[in-house]
């Protein structure tokens, strides 16, 4: 394309017991007459580390290098003034991540990418699933996808496939297998990858899939390799237990429409499907709690029908009680057990779907953790379905970990329904509960997980481990668990014999792959444990898996992978981090203001901001910038305090935060960055008798960078810089300008500072001087934000979650309390929400009088439009 030729692209996968170490490798070469670039796309799975990357450009190999994501961060970072490249790796897909690198490459020159990545199969639905993205972009000569799989066990059936395969290419699925080893090659030559006989374009754009399963003549599977083992833990022909099974859905406004019809047809597939002897019930919340019936009811084809006429009837309206809904669900199965209403030995389980984010009852998302985990107390499984990019992903994670469960992300698409119902096939037969699998404790030193809630059909239990004496070559592990009819109980044995002759076949072996399998179940499980711990426990979880992660070179969500290109790319670098799910990927505007009396302003598109020609007045700020200027809506002293700009809607949203002077709020938290803002509030010099609420305004700004060491702190007073240790002060009366590593700090005497850093961001400090015998108010300061697009899509705080674009609906408006402000319903952050439309004063063009700007008023310190409560925002210190 474009005179550069990929000539050559081989997939080569060697699977040992479930663990894949994949080799993806892409040669190019430049036919052109002039330098060109070069791209290396790869999807890859979400639950896949990358190992290794290199780069080799005319026989010079550029290799990738794995670090702490800290220190990467500080490498990439130097890099980004001499014109660096974005981040290597972003979430592309339900399933994948996409990695991407670009070269420069002179005429006739080649390039040679190499990227490998590892990841332990899962086995569902008594499948193991290895997926291969396959998506070359052009034809290429020479193009080849080779699996090689060696089980000890033995292979029971394989199976390929692909997305993309016609009729003519299924010939050249080649497949083999016979006792423990197994073979797919998929070769097409360039005239079959084409889309018609003479078109240039590929037909190779989807998904290839290989699936097997292997031999079950035990219910488990014990593998001991060079101080380590794996445990396989996967019985077959158990009679199926009965379910209790709580469906906990969320039916408010924002689920009116094509959402809560999908959710109705996924529930009636669901009803087909479940068993006589199971029990169930159906909760309901929006603004209210709403229950099918009162108890678990058995699962009878009367109780069934009618259901079905309950689940055809449901309707969306109201706000989002989640608290009122789940523990509405888990008080039933309290009393279900309590009351024997259910078997003894039934798997209780609590489906929870909800699209959007508490707003109503108790909305304080650690509160509702903290009454769920109460009230389920180890007894129930949670499983969290989040509709939607609109929730609060972490906190549905962190409350199904805490209970036993896991969340999942559900995407609004025309297959909705069937991945609610495939979500369900998952969970729908459990075989045991309170599954155990103990080790001699005196003999293993770090083990994974080895207690189970629930051991559904077709899937699998792993346990691996690292012996305390390496040359221990036997293993006794007991196995308890709870079944339908009776308890299982049994003692499996291995030694490192069997396993040996098991594995003579060594060409199919990649390294210590038990080792590695090791590794990466130990970081996955404390990564997920690092999700809900705090504190000490966090960091100890933290530290352990940094340590393996660098040990075994993966690239997880603590490390990176910095890749460093040739001189003639001008020195670039670029850097590999694993994304995690539930952030999503926004457009990150350029300029934030927050002005007078807690005045936030947002401009929610992206604008370059170039230079600022006039310096800033009182309450006067001038931007120019490269693209046409939206309006702005600002306000010194009338409320509301925040004002957010919606240029899109041509629009403003309003919010209060009423809060006491000494109170300090985070405005803006960039983790990956390491920028922090926080602002202290001020009174008046007293109390205004004839005001309800006090003026309030930012007395004190903090602004932090932690990766410099660096701390401002700015009064109306006074202007501190802090590096480690040593302080400089000054004042306002000051004209200073100050240079040093990482930052320069500009003071215009009696006006303003400028804080830019080299990583991109720059703030502006506005003094504001009022008159000295106001009988109320006194100096104050606003904050103005900059280059916003250099802080991380992981920014947060009052300001920072502004930074992302925001989108609001209005409906229903109606006669409010006041004539001459209606009242209406707005749809923001799938939240329904009251608002009251009004007008604040604009005093940028006329610093006297003001100018009347209309917003949406939302009521209560912005309940439903700030993420969590305002409360969440306070802090204990500046820094």
């Amino acid at each position: 394309v474009n005179g550069l030729e990929i000539y050559s692209m081989k997939i080569d996968s060697k699977v040992t017991s479930r663990f894949a170490h994949n080799v993806i490798t892409s040669q190019a070469v430049n036919c052109g007459n002039v330098s060109k670039e070069v791209f290396f796309d790869v999807e890859l799975p979400k639950t896949a580390f990358i190992t290794n990357f290199s780069m080799t450009i005319d026989g010079v190999t550029y290799p990738g290098t794995i670090k702490e994501k800290e220190a990467a961060k500080k490498q990439y970072e130097k890099a980004v003034s001499r014109g660096q490249t974005a981040g290597l790796v972003k979430a592309s897909g339900r399933k994948t991540e996409k990695f991407t690198v670009s070269v420069n490459i002179k005429a006739a020159s080649k390039v040679t990418f190499e990227l490998t990545y590892e990841e332990l199969l899962k086995r569902q639905f008594g499948k193991y699933e290895m997926f291969i993205k396959v998506k070359p972009q052009q034809l290429v000569k020479d193009f080849e996808i080779e699996v090689d799989i060696f089980e000890p066990q033995g292979i029971a059936e394989l199976e390929a496939e692909g997305t993309f395969i016609t009729n003519e290419l299924q010939n050249t699925i080649k497949k083999t297998f016979s006792g423990k080893k197994g073979h797919i090659s998929f070769k097409p030559t360039i005239d079959q990858q084409r889309t018609c006989p003479n078109c240039s374009q590929s037909v190779l754009n989807g998904d290839f899939i290989v699936r097997y399963d292997v031999k079950r003549t035990t219910p488990d599977n014990l593998q001991i390799v060079n101080g380590y083992f794996v445990h396989f833990f996967a019985p077959t022909n158990l009679p199926k237990l009965s379910k209790n099974i709580i469906f906990v859905l969320d039916t408010s406004g924002s689920m009116y429409g094509r959402e809560i019809e999908q959710t109705k047809e996924a529930l009636l597939k669901i009803l087909d499907d479940i068993k006589e002897d199971d029990f169930f019930n159906f909760i309901l919340f929006d603004s209210e709690i709403s229950v099918w019936k009162e108890t678990l009811i058995k699962a009878t084809s009367e109780n069934l029908d009618e259901a079905r006429k309950f689940v055809r009837h449901i309707s969306s309206q109201g706000m989002t009680n989640l608290h009122g809904g789940l523990m509405r669900g888990i008080e039933i199965l309290n009393a279900a057990h309590e009351e024997n209403l259910v078997p003894k030995r039934s798997a209780s389980i609590i489906i929870m779907l909800t699209d959007g984010q508490p707003n109503v009852g108790v909305s304080n998302t650690q509160e509702i953790e903290k009454a769920v985990k109460k009230a389920i107390d180890g007894r129930y499984t949670l499983y969290n379905l989040g509709f939607g990019s609109g929730v609060d992903y972490g906190f549905l994670e962190r409350m199904a970990l805490e209970n036993k469960g896991l969340a999942r992300r559900i995407y609004p698409d025309s297959d909705t329904a069937l991945q609610l119902q495939g979500f369900y096939d998952e969970v729908s037969k459990p075989m045991l509960i309170d599954v155990e699998l103990n080790y001699p404790e005196n003999e293993i030193s770090e083990l994974t997980t080895n207690s189970f809630k629930h051991f559904y059909d077709g899937s699998e239990i792993v346990v691996a481990g690292r012996f305390v004496d390496s040359n221990q070559n036997h293993l006794s592990v007991d196995v308890r668990g709870e079944g339908a009819n009776n308890a299982l109980s049994y003692t499996t044995q291995q030694d490192a014999e069997q396993t040996a002759k098991a594995f003579q076949e060594q060409q199919y072996i990649f390294g210590e792959y038990i080792e590695r399998l090791w590794a990466y179940l130990t970081i996955e499980q404390l990564l997920e444990k690092r999700i809900t711990a705090t504190g000490e426990e966090k960091e100890n979880l933290t530290a352990q898996a940094l340590a393996l992660s660098l040990m075994y070179k993966f690239v997880t969500p603590l490390t990176s992978m910095v890749v460093t290109k040739p001189e003639e790319n001008d020195n670039e670098e670029g850097i590999a981090d694993k994304p995690t799910e539930g952030t999503d990927i926004f457009t990150i505007p350029s300029t934030c203001v927050i002005y007078a009396k807690l005045l936030l302003i947002v401009k929610l598109i992206s604008i370059k901001p170039s230079f600022i020609t006039k310096s800033y007045g009182q309450t006067s700020p001038l931007y120019h910038t490269h693209a046409s200027q939206p309006t702005w809506y600002t306000s010194v002293d009338g409320d509301p305090h925040f004002i957010i700009s919606v240029p899109q809607k041509k629009d403003a949203i309003c919010f209060n935060i009423n809060e006491s002077p000494g109170i300090i709020l985070n405005l803006i938290n960039d983790p990956v960055t390491g920028i922090t803002v926080n602002g202290e509030l001020i009174g008046g010099k007293r109390a205004n008798s004839d005001a309800k609420i006090q003026n309030s305004y930012f007395g004190k700004l903090g602004i932090a960078n932690k990766q410099l060491d660096v701390k401002l702190t700015v009064t109306p007073e006074m202007i501190t810089i802090q590096n480690g240790d040593k302080k400089t002060g000054f004042t306002w009366l000051d004209s200073v300008t100050l240079q040093q590593a990482g930052l320069t700090l500009i003071i215009n005497r009696k006006k303003n500072l400028v804080l830019s850093m080299d990583s991109g961001a720059s703030f502006f400090v506005v003094l504001h001087q009022v008159w000295k015998k106001h009988p109320f108010h006194q100096d104050f300061l606003g904050l103005y934000t900059l280059k916003s697009d250099k802080l991380s899509e992981h920014t947060h705080g009052l300001l920072g979650q502004f930074f992302r674009p925001i989108d609001f609906t209005i409906l229903e408006i109606h006669p409010g309390s006041d004539p001459k402000k209606p009242d209406a319903t707005m749809i923001v952050k799938n939240n329904e929400l009251t608002v009251t439309r009004g007008w604040q004063k604009d005093y940028r063009r006329d610093p006297k009088h003001g100018v009347d700007i209309p917003c949406w008023f939302v009521h209560n310190n912005g309940a439903g439009l700030i993420d969590g409560v305002h409360t969440d925002y306070i802090v204990s210190s500046l820094f």
